[in-house]
């Protein structure tokens, strides 16, 4: 199985997000396949993390442009999780499902249609190297390069029952920095302005902005201040997560997330805000069901389909208004964990189920 040799290849060499040599070695082997099958490389060079990778095709006037998206950086630092196994069913090593294992999957469907037709049109592939760390510097380039395609394709990890991802939640993370007031806390109470106090307010407000039943969540997840026991505190901090399913929800939580920092409920005291939103939300639509009714025909497979809580790129290339249907990649789980396997079997019906789609794609000039 060529998928599994190359696989075993790019997962022994660690790839953790700030270890740019290694994020870069995978890049490299992966530039060397591509380019084999006609690929130009645009290699969007960094200083401190990966290089991000722009896989282009020769490109025609006569089909849609498509795009296959991934990430080369995994979670774990050199010398914590670096092993490859395999068993009868499983492959086990960092990436194999997240996402080395996806990158893949792309991998052998290219080249199929390369063995097919000698040559490759308008599929092209970006692998950013900052995912795991939340694409805060590919963010960008990822969004300007998606305004070139009519439809991408993700291969981050299948569901369970090779479930395809239609939807996935928005994501923003917050700091809330307050002001107040210090003074003794035994001889001078009353001048002080308690700014953890305020924060414990504030925190209170936040988090019963969470509606499960909407699937909005609120997450105060690091609370820190004041100097000591004996001081009225003069500065607090709350670090936050806000997490929605859909626009209507995150304009509700941004709303109450400004009025949170709008009020003051101990007197002499002042907040500000920091931070943004990481990834607007990929919500589910009608232009997904039909690439989807699309690829069952020509793909002969059903196509589960699922939403997840956690967010990927997908969310970028989807909030730039390109179609976009994300889990691609093989089926595994144990992700950021040094259990992390992937199915052998569900490579092979990934694999088929992509080759038949891109072959499609290059008779056709649409996938449809």
């Amino acid at each position: 199985m060529q998928w599994k040799i190359d696989l075993e290849k790019v997962v022994r060499i660690n790839s953790y997000t700030q270890n740019k040599r290694g994020v870069d070695a995978v890049g490299e082997v992966f530039a060397a396949w591509l380019e084999a099958l006609g690929y130009r490389t645009d290699r969007h060079r960094r200083e401190l993390i990966g290089d991000h990778l722009h896989f282009v095709s020769p490109k025609s006037e006569r089909r849609e442009k498509i795009l296959l998206l991934g990430h080369l950086d995994t979670v774990f630092p050199a010398g914590v999780f670096d092993e490859w196994r395999e068993d009868d069913e499983w492959v086990y090593g960092p990436g194999v499902c997240d996402m080395k294992g996806g990158n893949v999957v792309a991998l052998e469907a290219l080249r199929a249609i390369y063995d097919r037709y000698g040559k490759i049109e308008d599929i092209d592939v970006l692998f950013v190297s900052d995912e795991e760390t939340g694409s805060d510097d590919s963010k960008i380039l990822s969004a300007e390069l998606a305004k070139q395609y009519d439809k991408c394709f993700v291969f981050e990890a299948a569901g369970p029952d090779m479930e395809v991802v239609v939807g996935r939640k928005g994501i923003g993370t917050f700091e809330i920095t307050i002001e107040g007031i210090a003074a003794h806390a035994g001889t001078s109470y009353a001048k002080g302005a308690d700014a953890n106090l305020e924060a414990a307010m504030k925190l209170q407000k936040l988090v019963a902005m969470t509606d499960l039943g909407k699937g909005s969540t609120v997450n105060v997840g690091k609370i820190e201040g004041g100097i000591g026991a004996n001081t009225i505190s003069p500065q607090a901090k709350l670090l936050l997560e806000l997490r929605y399913a859909d626009h209507r929800e995150k304009e509700r939580l941004m709303a109450g997330l400004d009025e949170a920092v709008r009020m003051s409920y101990v007197d002499g005291t002042k907040a500000m805000l920091g931070g943004s939103i990481q990834r607007d939300v990929m919500e589910p639509n009608a232009w997904q069901t039909t690439l989807i009714d699309a690829m069952e025909r020509i793909s002969g497979q059903r196509l589960l389909t699922e939403k997840r809580g956690g967010v990927s790129d997908a969310n970028i290339i989807a909030s730039s208004g390109v179609v976009t249907l994300d889990g691609l990649g093989p089926y595994g789980d144990g992700d950021h964990t040094p259990k992390e396997r992937a199915l052998k079997k569900s490579f092979d019906e990934r694999i088929d189920l992509m080759t038949k789609v891109l072959l499609h794609h290059q008779e056709h000039g649409v996938i449809e």
